[in-house]
């Protein structure tokens, strides 16, 4: 199951980003997910207690929002979002496209709560390129 290894490496981006902050806990974290990511959502979150125990996380809520399947066709440059099984383009019909996101695992927030109980929240826009490896 890498499902647990990749909530581990999720655990080390949130403590790192808890202890810059001087977080006292983390209150939830949001984690956008391509369908062409190879992560399964519920193995996730069946992994996640087991990898935030012990954790400045342990507790936090894990939400995983769904991310579309996004193509740029190479014939005529536009770009749509499409069926993970159908990764031809929308408006011409061609099978001939460059994948632009759907196979992604992306930290897109986490809600910190500091020991003054204040609450703050990182977005995707405080930690650009935050990708769970």
């Amino acid at each position: 199951m890498h499902e647990l290894a990749i909530c581990q490496a999720l655990m080390n981006q949130v403590e790192s980003i808890a202890a810059e902050r001087n977080a006292s806990s983390v209150v939830s974290i949001v984690v956008g997910m391509g369908p062409l990511s190879g992560v399964e959502a519920q193995l996730l979150k069946h992994a996640y207690p087991v990898a935030s125990a012990g954790t400045v996380a342990e507790g936090a809520e894990l939400v995983i929002e769904n991310l579309p399947v996004r193509v740029k066709c190479t014939q005529c440059g536009k770009e749509s979002n499409v069926l993970p099984n159908k990764l031809v383009c929308k408006d011409c019909g061609d099978w001939r496209t460059t994948l632009i996101s759907g196979d992604e695992l992306i930290l897109m927030s986490v809600e910190l709560e500091t020991a003054a109980g204040q609450s703050n929240n990182i977005s995707e826009a405080d930690e650009p390129g935050a990708t769970i490896h």
